[in-house]
C-alpha cells in the first residue's frame, strides 16, 4: 500500500477500505507523506466525494490520531452542541449555562473565529482573567462542582484535522461534505460526550449557501455520530441575518447575558428563539424528551439562575465577572439610512466583513483582536426605516473609515 496508489483510487472514483484511509491518516501525523500528496488526495475527495462508510472510517482514523477526553468520572448524561458557524452566533455563551442550571452537565470544548465567524474562546477571553486553556484535571473538576467548563482542546485531541485543516485552507479543498463532517465529528466524538446537538447554519453568512447543502451536511453528522451511538440531533438555522444585535466579542457577551437574565427587549427574537430551541433540544436529549423542557428552559431565564450559572463558570476559569459590561472606545460611529422603506433584509456576509475591518474578528491566526470593537445593529429586519435614522452603530479603538461606514451601510436592504 502506498499514497499513490491510494490517491490513483479516489482519482477514479473508487472507494478507499479503510486500511487505505488509516494509512494516509497516520502517515500524515507522523509526518511520513508530504502535503503535496495530501493536498491531490484531498482535491480528488473534493472532487469525486467519498460514502458514508469512507465518511465514518475517515471519522475514526482522524479520532485514533490523538487522545479521546474520558468524562465517565462526571455523573449524569454529558450533552454537546456545536454551531457551524455564523455571523453574531453567541449560542454556546447561553445554551451551556441554561443546561447547567437544569442540571445537566456541560463539558464543552470550543473554538477560535477565523474570518467573519467568531469564536466562543475569543468571546470569552475578552472578559479580563478568564482563562480558557484549562488542565484537563481542573476542567472535569469544574464541570462536577458547576456542571459546566467552556475551553479550547487540548493539543492531542484529533491532531490529524488540525493539520488537514490547515491544508483544506489553503488548497481550496474546505467545501466537502465529507470532510466538513469527518473534521467536526471527530472532534465532537473525542470530547467524550454522550449526546450532541449541531446548529447547522445556512445562507450568505454561513458556509453551507442553501438549506440543502445545511440539510445533506447534517445528515452526513447525524449518521456518523449514530454510528458511533451518539444520541443526535441537528437543528437548522438562517444565517442570511447576522444573530442578534451584536457582533463583536465584548459586546456578544454582554448580549448574551441580557439573554440570560430575561432582559429579552435588549436583544432580538431570532437570538431568543434560537438558543430557546437549542437548549431544549440538549435538555430533552439528556431527559428523553421531558414534556416540560422548554417551559423549564424559559424558566431559568426569567429567575436568572441561567445568568448565575455563566457568572459561576467566569468566576471558576478566573474572570471577572464585573467585567461583562460595555467598554468605553475610541470611536462610536453612527451608520445612517439614506433612503426610506422597510429593512428587508441585513447582508450576513458584508456585516461580518465589517466586523473583522474594524478588529473584532481575524484575517490570519496570528491576528490580533480588539475585545471591545464591534457593530450593534439598531434596527434590524422588518423595521421601518426613514431617511437620516440611525441604522447601527460601528465601535472600534482605531479610527473608523468612511468606506468601512459605507459598507455597513450597504448591507442593509431597504425597499
Amino acid at each position: 500500500m502506498n499514497i499513490v496508489s491510494i490517491i490513483e483510487h479516489k482519482k477514479n472514483h473508487q472507494s478507499l477500505t479503510k486500511e487505505e484511509i488509516q494509512f494516509f491518516i497516520q502517515g500524515y501525523v507522523a509526518g511520513d507523506i508530504p502535503d503535496y500528496q495530501i493536498s491531490a488526495l484531498l482535491m480528488a475527495i473534493r472532487l469525486n466525494g467519498m460514502t458514508p462508510e469512507e465518511t465514518f472510517a475517515l471519522t475514526d482514523a482522524m479520532i485514533q490520531s490523538g487522545d479521546v477526553v474520558d468524562l465517565s468520572s462526571i455523573e449524569g448524561f454529558k450533552v454537546d452542541k456545536h454551531s457551524t458557524g455564523g455571523v453574531g452566533d453567541k449560542v454556546t455563551l447561553v445554551v451551556t449555562p441554561i443546561l447547567a442550571a437544569l442540571g445537566v452537565p456541560v463539558a464543552k470544548f470550543s473554538g477560535r473565529g477565523l474570518g467573519i465567524t467568531g469564536g466562543t474562546l475569543d468571546k470569552l477571553e475578552s472578559i479580563k482573567g478568564l482563562r480558557v486553556e484549562l488542565e484537563m484535571d481542573e476542567f472535569i473538576a469544574n464541570v462536577q462542582n458547576a456542571n459546566i467548563a467552556v475551553a479550547g482542546q487540548t493539543a492531542n485531541i484529533v491532531p490529524a484535522d488540525k493539520k488537514l485543516y490547515a491544508l483544506r485552507d489553503v488548497t481550496g479543498t474546505v467545501d466537502s461534505i465529507p470532510l466538513i463532517a469527518a473534521s467536526i465529528m471527530s472532534k465532537k466524538i473525542a470530547s467524550g460526550a454522550d449526546g450532541i446537538v449541531l446548529d447547522v447554519k445556512y445562507g450568505n453568512g454561513a458556509f453551507m449557501k442553501t438549506e440543502e447543502e445545511a440539510q445533506t451536511l447534517g445528515q452526513a453528522m447525524q449518521e456518523i455520530g449514530e454510528a458511533f451511538n451518539r444520541k443526535m440531533k441537528i437543528h437548522y438555522s438562517d444565517m442570511n441575518n447576522p444573530l442578534g444585535r451584536f457582533i463583536g466579542n465584548k459586546l456578544e457577551v454582554v448580549e448574551a447575558i441580557d439573554v440570560l437574565a430575561g432582559n429579552f427587549e435588549k436583544t432580538s427574537k431570532d437570538l431568543i428563539d434560537t438558543c430557546v430551541d437549542v437548549a431544549t433540544d440538549m435538555y430533552n436529549m439528556a431527559t428523553d424528551n421531558k414534556p416540560t423542557a422548554r417551559e423549564e428552559v424559559l424558566a431559568v431565564l426569567e429567575n436568572g439562575q441561567a445568568k448565575e450559572k455563566l457568572f459561576e463558570m467566569i468566576r471558576l476559569q478566573g474572570g471577572d465577572v464585573t467585567d461583562t459590561v460595555m467598554n468605553d472606545v475610541a470611536y462610536k460611529v453612527a451608520v445612517v439610512a439614506d433612503k426610506a422603506g422597510v429593512v428587508q433584509s441585513i447582508d450576513a456576509q458584508q456585516i461580518g466583513e465589517v466586523s473583522v475591518s474594524l478588529g473584532a474578528g481575524r484575517l490570519t491566526k496570528e491576528s490580533v483582536l480588539d475585545f471591545d470593537a464591534g457593530i450593534e445593529l439598531v434596527v434590524k429586519d422588518g423595521a421601518e426605516v426613514a431617511v437620516g435614522d440611525t441604522v447601527a452603530y460601528l465601535y472600534a479603538n482605531k479610527e473608523i473609515s468612511a468606506a468601512i461606514v459605507e459598507q455597513a451601510l450597504r448591507a442593509y436592504n431597504v425597499q
